[in-house]
């Protein structure tokens, strides 16, 4: 038969079949062009099926090799802890999760060294030294390396224990914060164990809302870090006093602790740490519902000498413990007590009059119920560095009470009232009346109490100290009230009038001529009723100065505004026009302004700007740093264009 014959029932040239065998197999290629005959479906398979074979029979080789893989646990721990040299202990960890937890299993202390020959073999180069101290000196001039975060669905086992081995083994591994856990690959003991063995030079570990670990974890860390220095578990349920003991005993450098939303945490736990961490300095303990007195007063008493911030919220503890912070708190600074609803009048009082909080000097109060004008009053008489306190959601503060404290507080400087609807601008008067000399920031936030007075007071106070002023959404604060303001604080650098919705024109402009000092930091966010005349009267009076400048939903500002802006101001640097009915036209105003050197620039929800504007924006000055462009008609083919031309600046849209 020839090599190819006719296919009668359709005219095809097919391949002889002994001739696509020589083909395929070795055949010699025939050099004239001949018709193609059939091929047996048989031949085909036959050719397949080799080469299917090949790699098969390869894979079986693989197989039957020798592999380390075989070695048992205890073997293969033996041999990754004798590999030399971070990269290499590195590479190993990549091979497979066996190996990774095997090699995360390892203590820095159990590396095996390689021992220098008796007598040195001058051509052979030894690298893993090299190696570690080259990896050495690059972790410590970056400092970014020494801190791994973990977040969400990334926060896995493998995850943590690849950054304790990569890290770790470097010794630069300082800070580990873990927030939040895969929903079912989270963060275990295991991992935390990885850490606890890889970096023994940890000095911060946070884990928030990882729901997975446990005391066994915790006492890894004890037994493996005993340079931690701050420790932070927020929602970690499986966590008790047993955890918490074992870190105390094993971490005696502890500075930092904070417990919160931790179910399983009670009393000993806290008197461990007292007893054990002689300098802690620092103790938030938050919404723990098993800590009580004996918990917090036991942590007081010990740590007398070092502890000088402490934060109670949330927790089931009564006037004793307050009692003991009063006596024993000798060396606090910082004092926030959050939503202690067993804690009454007495508790206060007898804090106060301990005598042993002489070194506060900030306090913060909120929701609760004990906060009365006895109790107040005693904190002011006998806390004498007070400087700021924070009241908010007190119900029992009222007009009365704030005449009485400002006059018993010598030295306070600043007060922040936040939803204390009794508290009325009458108030407010007489304690600037009657405030240190030395008092110099007032902040009214959410007191619905504040409105406008009938009529003023027979003697208005002049604050001259005063430097800084906030009134943020106080409905009731309207034109007449910012005029009494303007004149009873010639001073102001900062201002704040957030939500203050009522304000027009007639209250800011006669505030903005009573200042005698230049302001610095305006926000005018939600005055919806200010107009041009007012912002250009603003930076007119007070360019020179003028360094921020907020006026988010100022809906009536327009370009004239800016305008005004590019020729008085010489020091702004923030200015944000968030919904604001500037144009094009004001922002090629702004570009061309020779004296303005903007750094922040919100251009957010400005409905006029157009693609009209990106030619301007890209002139902008090199000392733009951040551009707000969201929810505007500029378009993303635009924003890209500005990316390039604004390389330096973080353009946000």
């Amino acid at each position: 038969m020839p090599p190819f014959h006719d296919c009668r029932d359709g005219g095809l040239l097919v391949l002889d079949p002994a001739a696509a065998a020589a083909a395929m197999f070795g055949g010699v290629r025939h050099r004239k062009r001949a018709r193609v005959t059939a091929v047996h479906p048989r031949v085909f398979a036959a050719a397949e099926e080799a080469l299917r074979a090949a790699p098969a029979a390869k894979r079986q080789r693989l197989r039957e090799a020798p592999t380390l893989d075989a070695l048992p646990d205890g073997c293969l721990f033996e041999v990754l802890r004798r590999v030399q040299g971070a990269r290499a202990r590195g590479a190993s960890s990549c091979v497979s999760r066996r190996w990774l937890a095997l090699l995360g299993g390892i203590r820095a202390s159990e590396i095996k060294r390689a021992q220098a020959p008796a007598v040195p073999d001058l051509n052979q180069v030894f690298v893993c030294e090299d190696e570690d101290q080259d990896g050495a000196e690059a972790a410590s001039a970056r400092p970014g390396r020494s801190e791994r975060t973990l977040e969400g669905e990334a926060a896995t086992d493998v995850a943590l224990t690849a950054a304790a081995v990569a890290d770790g083994l470097r010794g630069s591994l300082e800070s580990v914060l873990v927030r939040g856990s895969h929903p079912t690959r989270g963060v275990t003991d295991s991992g935390i164990s990885a850490v606890a063995r890889g970096c023994p030079s940890l000095r911060s570990l946070a884990l928030w809302d990882v729901p997975l670990v446990t005391d066994a974890g915790l006492a890894e860390i004890a037994a493996g870090c005993p340079s931690l220095e701050k420790l932070d578990i927020t929602g970690c349920p499986l966590v008790t006093d047993k955890g918490l003991v074992a870190v105390a005993q094993g971490c005696p450098d502890l500075k930092t602790l904070t417990i919160e939303s931790c179910s399983g945490v009670a009393n000993e736990g806290l008197k461990a740490v007292g007893r054990c961490c002689s300098k802690l300095q620092a103790v938030n303990i938050k919404n723990c519902a098993y800590v009580g007195d004996q918990g917090v007063s036991g942590l007081i008493c010990s740590a007398t000498a070092s502890l000088a911030k402490v934060c109670l919220q949330g927790l089931s503890i009564t006037d004793a413990s307050l009692a003991v912070i009063g006596y024993y708190g000798k060396a606090i600074t910082n004092l926030t007590l959050t939503r202690l609803s067993s804690v009454g009048e007495r508790g206060f009082w007898v804090m106060a009059n301990a005598l042993g909080l002489q070194k506060l000097r900030c306090m913060s109060i909120t929701s609760c119920p004990g906060v009365t004008e006895l109790a107040l009053v005693s904190i002011a008489k006998f806390c004498p560095s007070l400087k700021q306190l924070y009241l908010r959601k007190c119900s029992q503060i009222s007009d009365g009470l704030l005449k009485d404290f400002a006059e018993a507080a010598k030295v306070l400087e600043n007060l922040q009232i936040e939803e204390c609807n009794r508290v009325t601008l009458t108030g407010i008067l007489s304690f600037l009346l009657n405030c240190s000399p030395k008092f110099k920031a007032l902040s009214l936030v959410k007191c619905t109490g504040i409105k406008d007075i009938c009529s003023a007071p027979a003697q208005l106070p002049v604050c001259k100290s005063l430097r800084s002023l906030t009134i943020k959404q106080c409905p009731g604060f309207t034109d007449s009230s910012l005029a009494v303001v303007g004149m009873i604080c010639p001073h102001l650098e900062n201002l704040d009038l957030s939500g203050l919705g009522a304000v027009t024109d007639d209250g800011l402009l006669p505030l903005i001529r009573s200042s005698e000092s230049g302001l610095v930091h305006v926000d005018l966010n939600g005055c919806e009723n200010l107009t041009d005349a007012a912002i250009s009267a603003l930076v007119k009076a007070h360019g020179t100065s003028l360094a921020h400048l907020s006026l988010e939903g100022c809906s009536k500002i327009t370009d004239a505004s800016l305008f005004a802006i590019s020729e008085s101001c010489s020091e702004l640097a923030e200015l944000d026009l968030s919904n604001c009915m500037v144009s094009d036209y004001g922002v090629a105003v702004l570009a061309s302004a020779e004296r303005l050197k903007l750094r922040v620039l919100s251009l957010s929800g400005c409905l006029k700007v157009t693609p009209k504007s990106v030619p301007f924006l890209g002139s902008m000055p090199a000392s733009l740093e951040g551009l707000n462009l969201q929810f505007n008609f500029i378009g993303n083919h635009n924003i890209a264009s500005l990316e390039k031309q604004l390389w330096w600046c973080d353009i946000l849209a």
